[in-house]
């Protein structure tokens, strides 16, 4: 088994968010924290792949998952080096020999807007013959994994207007990844656990955001058989998950959940009326007064 260091948000990180000052419903003036966003190009040795908004933290990281999910990255292809210019806000990650899919793309450039999220058909490609490993869930580990994700402290809690993924062992929090997107924040998830050799047959991928086509892609894509979210499902999402055999689990608010894909891992081992309730906070009230995503943001 793989040995990491955990990571959890740091709030006070002064370059991932600044105070502004405004007016407020009543006229009196306020300051509020607002998150940072900044551009970080992508280079796959010497081609440049993609331009993305990001709040800047584990640029690497975010390089690294990127490429693996989009399919640029095999499994058999050999990372020599990744290399991060904060001045030029540039990574480069370098491989022994050059991919096939350096030739195939041209510039594209990703928003902190999630609906604008970069499909490519290699990454359905990728999903073919894919078998996810028949790993457990027992309900008991989700109700603990709610109450200790939505109250752990976050730049979410901090500021609002953000996205997070953690990356989890049963009921245990490993990883937790916040960015401007949902797409770059479980990106950053899959190059920590490239990096770091992780095993991604007894994980579970709990995400803010919506359980779209991609998110759903891009979990099997990184081998973890269960995804789970406090908002809502597309259809498409769900297909996808059917036909990979992901566990797909959704609305995740207090005691209440909806499975709609892979329910055969599930064994029920909690009375749901002994959920705690979720009081304010819980339900991830921002520190400046905004609510946040709604239940399908």
């Amino acid at each position: 088994m793989a040995i990491f260091e955990k990571i959890f948000p740091d709030p006070a990180q002064p370059r991932l968010t600044r105070a502004v000052t405004g007016r407020d419903h009543h006229g009196a003036q306020v300051e509020t924290r607002v998150v940072e966003e900044r551009p970080l190009t992508i280079f796959l040795n010497s081609r440049e792949i993609v331009t993305a908004m990001t709040i800047g933290d584990y640029p690497e990281y975010l390089a690294l998952g990127f490429l693996r999910n989009q399919g640029m990255l095999r499994p058999h292809d050999e990372v020599t080096g990744v290399e991060y210019d904060e001045d030029l806000a540039v990574v480069v990650v370098r491989t022994a020999q050059e991919t096939n899919f350096e030739e195939k793309l041209q510039k594209k450039t990703r928003t902190s807007g999630c609906a604008v999220g970069t499909v490519f058909g290699d990454m359905m490609e990728g999903l073919e013959g894919l078998a996810l490993p028949a790993s457990p869930l027992r309900t008991s580990w989700l109700y603990a994994l709610s109450r200790q994700i939505n109250t752990m402290p976050s730049l979410y809690l901090e500021a609002g207007a953000i996205h997070g993924t953690v990356l989890c062992r049963e009921d245990e929090p490993l990883v937790y990844m916040e960015d401007v997107g949902r797409h770059n924040a479980v990106d950053k998830i899959a190059g920590f656990m490239l990096s770091h050799q992780v095993e991604p047959a007894d994980k579970l991928l709990y995400t803010t955001g919506r359980l779209t086509s991609e998110m759903v892609i891009k979990t099997a894509m990184m081998g973890i058989p269960i995804l789970a979210s406090r908002s809502g499902f597309t259809a498409w999402g769900v297909e996808i998950a059917r036909q990979v055999g992901l566990t797909l689990i959704g609305r995740m608010r207090g005691e209440r959940f909806v499975c709609l894909s892979g329910e055969e891992r599930l064994i029920y081992d909690a009375d749901p009326r002994a959920a705690p309730a979720e009081d304010r906070r819980h339900r991830r009230k921002g520190a400046a007064g905004d609510e946040g995503p709604s239940a399908d943001e």
